[in-house]
């Protein structure tokens, strides 16, 4: 089965640190564009930091300076590390794979998510 699964979520304190990270089954990472997207209760989804094939990166301000994508394409995941975090990253975080063939972009997969709380 094709998937991507998401872990590293959990209860954390304000300003504390969470490593999530992103694996597939099925698929290779190296051939992929990666996201973070993430859904607060009651909100829609936001996207926050991208990484390209190229390893080149990209985030939302809301979350600039604090987290930094990365993607070992040898151990086949993608990483979110999350740092000084606030009650409002508190979310379900999605990654998200878009396939890219020659500039051109294939078929695309989202985990199921992994909880991040962030609270006293």
């Amino acid at each position: 089965e094709v998937q991507l699964v998401e872990s590293g979520g959990g209860l954390v304190q304000p300003g504390g640190s969470l490593r999530l990270s992103c694996a597939p089954s099925g698929f290779t990472l190296s051939t992929h564009a990666m996201r973070w997207v993430r859904q607060a209760p009651g909100k829609g989804l936001e996207w926050i930091s991208r990484v390209s094939i190229e390893g080149i990166t990209g985030y939302a301000d809301s979350v600039k300076g604090r987290f930094t994508i990365s993607r070992d394409n040898a151990k086949n995941t993608v990483y979110l590390q999350m740092n000084s975090l606030k009650p409002e990253d508190s979310a379900v975080y999605y990654c998200h794979a878009l396939q890219v063939v020659r500039g051109t972009a294939g078929r695309d997969y989202w985990g199921k998510g992994t909880r991040v709380t962030v609270s006293t």
